[in-house]
Protein backbone atom coordinates (compact mmCIF):
# COMPACT_ATOMS: atom_id res chain seq x y z
CA UNK A 1 0.00 0.00 0.00
CA UNK A 2 1.06 3.09 -1.29
CA UNK A 3 0.49 6.89 0.52
CA UNK A 4 0.79 9.50 2.53
CA UNK A 5 0.59 9.52 5.87
CA UNK A 6 -2.79 9.42 7.87
CA UNK A 7 -4.56 7.87 4.81
CA UNK A 8 -5.30 4.77 6.52
CA UNK A 9 -2.47 1.82 5.52
CA UNK A 10 -1.64 0.78 8.95
CA UNK A 11 -5.57 0.59 9.96
CA UNK A 12 -6.33 -1.67 7.06
CA UNK A 13 -3.09 -3.48 7.92
CA UNK A 14 -4.30 -4.30 11.11
CA UNK A 15 -8.44 -5.28 9.60
CA UNK A 16 -6.98 -7.81 7.31
CA UNK A 17 -6.38 -10.62 9.91
CA UNK A 18 -10.08 -9.72 10.94
CA UNK A 19 -11.11 -11.14 7.54
CA UNK A 20 -9.36 -14.10 7.16
CA UNK A 21 -11.10 -17.56 7.69
CA UNK A 22 -10.54 -19.06 11.06
CA UNK A 23 -7.74 -21.08 11.99
CA UNK A 24 -7.90 -24.85 10.99
CA UNK A 25 -7.16 -27.47 13.67
CA UNK A 26 -4.01 -28.44 11.40
CA UNK A 27 -2.95 -24.62 11.15
CA UNK A 28 -3.24 -23.96 14.79
CA UNK A 29 -1.78 -26.91 15.92
CA UNK A 30 1.84 -25.86 13.68
CA UNK A 31 1.32 -22.16 15.09
CA UNK A 32 1.27 -23.02 18.53
CA UNK A 33 4.10 -25.45 18.04
CA UNK A 34 5.94 -22.19 16.59
CA UNK A 35 5.12 -19.75 19.59
CA UNK A 36 5.48 -22.64 22.11
CA UNK A 37 9.35 -22.96 20.86
CA UNK A 38 9.98 -19.35 20.50
CA UNK A 39 8.29 -19.32 24.54
CA UNK A 40 6.10 -17.02 23.63
CA UNK A 41 2.91 -19.52 24.84
CA UNK A 42 2.10 -18.34 28.57
CA UNK A 43 1.57 -21.18 30.91
CA UNK A 44 -1.28 -23.45 30.72
CA UNK A 45 -2.40 -21.85 27.53
CA UNK A 46 -4.42 -23.94 25.14
CA UNK A 47 -4.01 -24.38 20.64
CA UNK A 48 -3.67 -20.73 19.09
CA UNK A 49 -6.91 -19.45 17.92
CA UNK A 50 -6.64 -16.43 16.21
CA UNK A 51 -4.66 -15.92 13.14
CA UNK A 52 -1.19 -14.22 14.11
CA UNK A 53 -0.40 -10.59 12.97
CA UNK A 54 3.31 -9.60 13.83
CA UNK A 55 4.04 -6.15 12.56
CA UNK A 56 7.93 -5.86 14.01
CA UNK A 57 9.79 -2.67 13.73
CA UNK A 58 12.07 -1.42 10.75
CA UNK A 59 15.04 -1.79 13.50
CA UNK A 60 14.42 -5.69 13.34
CA UNK A 61 17.60 -7.46 12.84
CA UNK A 62 18.12 -10.71 9.73
CA UNK A 63 18.09 -12.58 13.15
CA UNK A 64 14.77 -11.01 14.37
CA UNK A 65 12.94 -10.98 11.01
CA UNK A 66 13.89 -14.60 9.52
CA UNK A 67 15.25 -16.12 12.75
CA UNK A 68 18.72 -17.78 13.82
CA UNK A 69 20.40 -15.70 16.38
CA UNK A 70 23.61 -17.07 18.82
CA UNK A 71 23.08 -20.67 20.18
CA UNK A 72 20.14 -22.52 19.46
CA UNK A 73 18.59 -20.71 16.39
CA UNK A 74 15.40 -19.65 17.28
CA UNK A 75 12.35 -18.91 15.12
CA UNK A 76 12.16 -14.87 13.75
CA UNK A 77 8.73 -12.75 12.64
CA UNK A 78 8.44 -14.16 9.68
CA UNK A 79 8.01 -17.85 10.97
CA UNK A 80 5.52 -16.16 14.05
CA UNK A 81 3.16 -14.98 11.51
CA UNK A 82 2.94 -18.12 10.30
CA UNK A 83 -0.67 -18.79 8.86
CA UNK A 84 -1.31 -15.26 9.82
CA UNK A 85 -0.09 -11.51 8.63
CA UNK A 86 3.64 -10.16 8.86
CA UNK A 87 3.32 -6.58 8.27
CA UNK A 88 6.24 -4.52 6.99
CA UNK A 89 5.01 -0.19 7.73
CA UNK A 90 7.85 2.04 6.48
CA UNK A 91 8.70 -0.26 4.21
CA UNK A 92 11.85 1.73 2.72
CA UNK A 93 13.04 2.10 6.16
CA UNK A 94 13.89 -1.81 6.75
CA UNK A 95 17.69 -2.20 6.00
CA UNK A 96 17.71 -3.75 2.17
CA UNK A 97 19.69 -6.85 3.37
CA UNK A 98 17.00 -7.88 5.65
CA UNK A 99 14.24 -6.92 3.26
CA UNK A 100 15.77 -9.41 0.81
CA UNK A 101 15.74 -12.60 3.05
CA UNK A 102 12.59 -12.64 2.52
CA UNK A 103 12.44 -13.96 -0.69
CA UNK A 104 12.63 -17.56 0.23
CA UNK A 105 9.74 -17.59 2.70
CA UNK A 106 7.65 -16.00 0.02
CA UNK A 107 8.68 -18.68 -2.51
CA UNK A 108 8.78 -21.57 -0.31
CA UNK A 109 6.73 -20.87 2.80
CA UNK A 110 9.65 -22.17 4.31
CA UNK A 111 13.26 -20.95 6.27
CA UNK A 112 16.24 -22.33 6.26
CA UNK A 113 19.06 -21.41 8.86
CA UNK A 114 22.02 -23.29 8.22
CA UNK A 115 24.73 -23.15 11.13
CA UNK A 116 28.28 -25.34 11.61
CA UNK A 117 26.77 -28.01 13.04
CA UNK A 118 22.96 -28.06 12.48
CA UNK A 119 20.47 -27.17 9.78
CA UNK A 120 16.97 -26.08 10.25
CA UNK A 121 13.99 -25.56 8.45
CA UNK A 122 10.94 -23.71 9.77
CA UNK A 123 7.63 -22.66 8.56
CA UNK A 124 6.91 -19.31 7.18
CA UNK A 125 3.25 -19.49 5.00
CA UNK A 126 2.57 -15.55 5.67
CA UNK A 127 0.62 -13.25 4.05
CA UNK A 128 2.94 -10.38 3.53
CA UNK A 129 1.64 -6.87 4.00
CA UNK A 130 3.49 -3.45 3.79
CA UNK A 131 3.12 0.25 3.71
CA UNK A 132 5.18 3.10 2.48
CA UNK A 133 4.60 6.59 1.69
CA UNK A 134 5.37 7.93 -2.02
CA UNK A 135 8.54 9.89 -0.91
CA UNK A 136 10.31 10.66 2.00
CA UNK A 137 7.86 13.54 3.17
CA UNK A 138 4.98 11.74 2.31
CA UNK A 139 2.95 13.78 -0.25
CA UNK A 140 4.76 12.96 -3.78
CA UNK A 141 1.36 13.35 -5.73
CA UNK A 142 -0.81 14.67 -2.90
CA UNK A 143 -3.36 17.44 -4.53
CA UNK A 144 -3.59 19.32 -0.82
CA UNK A 145 0.20 19.31 0.13
CA UNK A 146 3.22 20.27 -1.85
CA UNK A 147 6.09 17.20 -1.97
CA UNK A 148 9.81 19.12 -1.54
CA UNK A 149 11.43 16.42 -2.46
CA UNK A 150 13.58 16.39 -5.13
CA UNK A 151 13.45 13.68 -7.68
CA UNK A 152 17.00 12.26 -7.35
CA UNK A 153 15.79 11.73 -3.20
CA UNK A 154 12.56 10.04 -4.41
CA UNK A 155 14.20 7.77 -6.50
CA UNK A 156 17.00 6.95 -4.01
CA UNK A 157 14.02 6.33 -1.29
CA UNK A 158 12.03 4.29 -4.03
CA UNK A 159 15.09 1.87 -4.85
CA UNK A 160 15.52 0.75 -0.81
CA UNK A 161 12.77 -2.01 -2.46
CA UNK A 162 14.43 -4.18 -5.33
CA UNK A 163 12.65 -5.29 -8.25
CA UNK A 164 12.88 -9.13 -7.48
CA UNK A 165 11.45 -8.41 -4.19
CA UNK A 166 8.57 -6.24 -5.77
CA UNK A 167 7.86 -8.96 -7.93
CA UNK A 168 7.01 -11.54 -5.86
CA UNK A 169 4.36 -9.16 -4.08
CA UNK A 170 0.74 -9.70 -5.66
CA UNK A 171 -0.86 -6.39 -5.08
CA UNK A 172 -0.22 -3.10 -5.51
CA UNK A 173 -2.27 -0.20 -4.55
CA UNK A 174 -2.32 3.21 -3.85
CA UNK A 175 -3.76 4.66 -0.55
CA UNK A 176 -5.08 8.38 -0.77
CA UNK A 177 -5.76 10.85 1.95
CA UNK A 178 -9.11 10.27 2.70
CA UNK A 179 -11.82 13.30 1.82
CA UNK A 180 -13.19 15.17 4.70
CA UNK A 181 -16.51 14.69 3.50
CA UNK A 182 -15.94 10.51 3.81
CA UNK A 183 -14.81 11.42 6.86
CA UNK A 184 -17.53 13.19 8.72
CA UNK A 185 -19.69 10.49 6.52
CA UNK A 186 -22.57 8.54 8.37
CA UNK A 187 -22.89 5.64 6.34
CA UNK A 188 -22.01 2.40 7.94
CA UNK A 189 -19.33 0.12 6.41
CA UNK A 190 -19.55 -3.28 5.84
CA UNK A 191 -18.49 -4.93 8.39
CA UNK A 192 -15.52 -7.55 8.78
CA UNK A 193 -17.62 -10.11 9.41
CA UNK A 194 -19.90 -10.19 6.30
CA UNK A 195 -16.08 -9.57 4.17
CA UNK A 196 -15.03 -12.89 6.30
CA UNK A 197 -17.85 -15.00 5.11
CA UNK A 198 -17.27 -14.02 1.25
CA UNK A 199 -13.21 -14.69 1.53
CA UNK A 200 -14.15 -18.27 3.43
CA UNK A 201 -16.44 -19.26 0.38
CA UNK A 202 -13.61 -18.30 -1.82
CA UNK A 203 -11.21 -20.37 0.39
CA UNK A 204 -13.11 -22.98 0.38
CA UNK A 205 -13.91 -23.42 -3.52
CA UNK A 206 -10.12 -23.07 -3.73
CA UNK A 207 -9.60 -25.73 -1.75
CA UNK A 208 -11.48 -28.21 -3.47
CA UNK A 209 -8.76 -27.92 -6.66
CA UNK A 210 -6.12 -29.32 -3.66
CA UNK A 211 -4.64 -26.17 -3.29
CA UNK A 212 -5.23 -22.58 -2.57
CA UNK A 213 -4.45 -19.81 -5.22
CA UNK A 214 -1.45 -18.44 -3.38
CA UNK A 215 -0.31 -21.67 -3.61
CA UNK A 216 -1.30 -23.40 -6.94
CA UNK A 217 1.46 -25.03 -8.47
CA UNK A 218 2.41 -23.60 -11.97
CA UNK A 219 2.25 -27.30 -13.74
CA UNK A 220 -1.70 -26.40 -12.46
CA UNK A 221 -1.72 -22.99 -13.48
CA UNK A 222 -3.26 -23.69 -16.87
CA UNK A 223 -5.87 -26.18 -15.66
CA UNK A 224 -7.40 -23.93 -13.26
CA UNK A 225 -6.98 -20.68 -14.63
CA UNK A 226 -7.54 -21.14 -18.31
CA UNK A 227 -8.54 -18.23 -20.14
CA UNK A 228 -11.02 -17.64 -22.86
CA UNK A 229 -9.54 -15.81 -26.07
CA UNK A 230 -10.49 -12.00 -24.69
CA UNK A 231 -8.91 -12.76 -21.47
CA UNK A 232 -5.48 -14.08 -23.35
CA UNK A 233 -5.26 -11.08 -25.53
CA UNK A 234 -6.07 -8.66 -22.23
CA UNK A 235 -3.18 -10.71 -20.08
CA UNK A 236 -0.75 -10.59 -23.87
CA UNK A 237 -1.16 -7.06 -23.80
CA UNK A 238 -0.32 -6.48 -20.63
CA UNK A 239 2.75 -8.31 -20.29
CA UNK A 240 4.07 -6.84 -23.70
CA UNK A 241 3.19 -3.08 -22.73
CA UNK A 242 4.48 -3.65 -18.72
CA UNK A 243 7.33 -5.35 -19.13
CA UNK A 244 6.34 -8.01 -17.07
CA UNK A 245 8.09 -10.97 -15.86
CA UNK A 246 7.24 -14.72 -16.09
CA UNK A 247 6.61 -14.79 -12.07
CA UNK A 248 4.83 -11.60 -12.28
CA UNK A 249 2.61 -13.26 -15.07
CA UNK A 250 2.06 -16.05 -13.04
CA UNK A 251 0.65 -13.98 -10.37
CA UNK A 252 -1.46 -12.23 -12.24
CA UNK A 253 -3.24 -15.13 -13.06
CA UNK A 254 -3.34 -16.30 -9.12
CA UNK A 255 -5.13 -12.93 -8.29
CA UNK A 256 -7.53 -12.85 -11.08
CA UNK A 257 -8.31 -16.48 -10.36
CA UNK A 258 -8.68 -15.18 -7.05
CA UNK A 259 -10.92 -12.47 -8.10
CA UNK A 260 -13.14 -14.43 -10.12
CA UNK A 261 -13.74 -17.11 -7.08
CA UNK A 262 -14.59 -13.94 -4.82
CA UNK A 263 -17.24 -13.51 -7.74
CA UNK A 264 -18.52 -17.02 -7.97
CA UNK A 265 -17.54 -16.92 -11.30
CA UNK A 266 -15.91 -20.29 -12.84
CA UNK A 267 -13.97 -19.29 -15.40
CA UNK A 268 -11.38 -16.33 -15.37
CA UNK A 269 -12.74 -13.81 -17.99
CA UNK A 270 -11.14 -10.46 -19.42
CA UNK A 271 -12.22 -8.35 -16.85
CA UNK A 272 -10.65 -10.54 -14.08
CA UNK A 273 -7.49 -10.28 -15.88
CA UNK A 274 -7.51 -6.45 -16.19
CA UNK A 275 -8.42 -5.78 -12.41
CA UNK A 276 -5.68 -8.27 -11.62
CA UNK A 277 -3.31 -6.28 -13.76
CA UNK A 278 -4.59 -2.65 -12.61
CA UNK A 279 -3.32 -4.30 -9.11
CA UNK A 280 0.07 -4.58 -10.95
CA UNK A 281 0.44 -1.36 -12.66
CA UNK A 282 1.92 1.20 -9.42
CA UNK A 283 5.47 -0.61 -9.47
CA UNK A 284 5.88 0.12 -12.79
CA UNK A 285 4.49 4.06 -12.37
CA UNK A 286 6.75 4.09 -9.40
CA UNK A 287 9.83 1.93 -10.06
CA UNK A 288 10.60 3.15 -13.65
Amino acid sequence: MIGPPGSGKTMLAKRLAGVLPPLSFTEAIETTKIHSIAGMLPPGAGLVRGRPFRAPHHTVSDAGLIGGGSGMPRPGEASLAHHGVLFLDELPEFPRNVLEMLRQPLEDASITIARANLTLCFPSSFMLVAAMNPCPCGFNGDATRECRCTPGIIQRYLSKISGPLLDRIDIHVEVPAVPFKELRGQEAAEPSSAIRERVSRARQTQETRGFINARLPVRLLRRHCELDEAAERTLEMAVRRLGLSARAHDRILKVARTIADLGGAHGVSAKHIAEAVQYRSLDRNYWT
